[in-house]
């Protein structure tokens, strides 16, 4: 049997498609190994979103090229967004790189595979960016307990700094009963929360239905029996509307947490970066996700530095920033990017610039989450048990204010035994920097 090590990097959309590669391959024989060194194949499911990324992409490709001299590596495969975007110079640049197989045509492993392994060289699938591959179910990487569930591919809106809609093209959204009937066989397998993710989650079935369909979506998933918690991830603020809003307030398997990537708070910046809201518009959103639910975790990023972006302007961001208070916050500096419109903009910032105002929002940010730890003490949430650390006797889990491996953890002494994708009422007793303290409750205490 051949041995088969997969890595995957950048955002949990991408951990789907592999997790549809490792399902393939699986079925076709191949047995997944968690050690490099003793593989016949590889493969690296990359991502280039900025340049960090690519970088990242390319190192880990390196590393593993390395196998072909001292183990026993009879293919070495690249997946993904760098796959799609430099097929051609990845053949040249990295010989040992034996095939390339783009995003859009991840469902073509297999075949690529089977030409690699029969001695044909450089083998590249022929990606068309509009293509979405055909499901062949899916292999979890994430516990079993938790899952990612991707309801639709691609974007539309063409922001000036991105080079997605170039990588994975149009938008496409899934139909619902493909989605729910992939939904119920997770649960059926263990899964407990259900994060659903896209490049925007917010414009759900606008291409299939011709309206907006995520807060029908959230019904239908909350009928499958076993399923505890619902978690939206991506929702761009201008499509954010009050059926969305609705739903999520009266749903009680919709966590009440959203992540809603703003991207800048100057109206002349985020016109320069395309977006399509305002100041305005994105401080009237936070406001009525707040009158609707007052306990929501709202998680927002930003960009630091972008073309154009004076002292001024930067000052201004980190008012807002301690004005609207914002849960969970996550900051880049600006990465110019070859094919996107800012690329050629003039006025564009300098590193060092770029990297004193990422560390300053950091730092602003940083006290705003602490403060609002801090306000949790006493509090009692229902918690998901992650897992444990035997050594310290401790369970590790996370509410519904944090995603998985983004945002903190909440950490308890273990009473009896528990199980990964347990809920169980924790009141918190202390904060340790982003992560929260505290203890397990029983039923009785809890509902005192």
């Amino acid at each position: 049997m051949k041995k088969l090590f997969f890595v995957s990097l950048g955002c949990d959309k991408n951990l789907v498609d592999a997790e549809h590669m490792l399902s393939l391959l699986h079925a076709d024989g191949y047995e997944i190994t968690e050690d490099e060194e003793e593989a016949d194949v590889i493969i690296v499911n990359t991502c280039c979103f900025i340049e960090d990324a690519a970088q990242e992409s390319v190192n880990t490709i390196l590393d593993m090229a390395d196998l072909k001299q001292t183990g026993h590596l009879k293919a070495l495969i690249v997946t993904g967004c760098l796959a799609t975007r430099y097929a051609k110079d990845i053949g040249v640049e990295i010989p040992e790189v034996d095939g390339v197989v783009g995003a859009s045509s991840y469902d073509e492993v297999k075949e690529v595979l089977d030409r690699v392994l029969a001695g044909e060289e450089h083998v590249e699938t022929d990606d068309d960016v509009s293509r979405t591959p055909e499901d062949h179910g899916r292999i979890l990487t994430t516990g079993g307990h938790y899952a990612y569930l991707k309801i639709a591919e691609g974007c539309d809106k063409n922001c000036s700094y991105c080079i997605i809609p170039k990588l994975r093209g149009h938008y496409r959204s899934f139909p619902i009963e493909k989605l729910v009937a992939e939904a119920t066989d997770l649960v059926a397998s263990g899964v407990r929360e259900i994060i659903l993710v896209a490049q925007e989650t917010t414009l759900y079935g606008t291409d299939i239905y011709g309206k907006k369909c995520l807060p029908e979506l959230l019904r239908k998933l909350s009928e499958i029996k076993g399923l505890a918690w619902i978690r939206i991830l991506y929702a761009y603020p201008e499509e954010i509307d009050d059926a969305l809003i609705e739903e999520m307030a009266r749903n009680p398997k919709v966590c009440h947490y959203i992540d809603m990537p703003i991207q800048h708070s100057n109206d002349y910046i985020l016109g320069r970066m395309g977006r399509r809201t305002s100041r305005a518009d994105i401080i009237d959103v936070i406001g009525r996700l707040r009158k609707a639910m007052p306990d929501i975790c709202i998680r927002t990023t930003l960009i630091c530095g972008f073309p154009g972006e004076t002292e001024e302007m930067h000052q201004d961001q980190v008012s807002f920033i301690r004005e609207m208070k914002f849960d969970r916050l996550g900051a880049f500096p600006y990465s110019r990017e070859k094919d996107t419109v800012a690329y050629d903009m003039p006025d564009q910032v300098p590193e060092v610039t770029k990297q004193l105002w990422y560390d300053e929002i950091m730092r602003v940010q940083q006290e705003i989450t602490f403060e609002k730890n801090e306000e949790l003490i006493g509090k009692k949430l229902e918690v998901f048990i992650e897992g444990e650390i035997p050594k310290d006797r401790v369970y590790v889990g996370r509410t519904y204010r944090d995603a998985p491996d983004v945002d903190g953890y909440v950490f308890m002494d273990r009473d009896y035994q528990r199980m990964s994708g347990d809920l169980v009422k924790v009141r918190i007793t202390k904060t340790r920097d982003y992560d929260l303290i505290g203890e397990i409750i029983d039923e009785d205490e809890s509902a005192e």
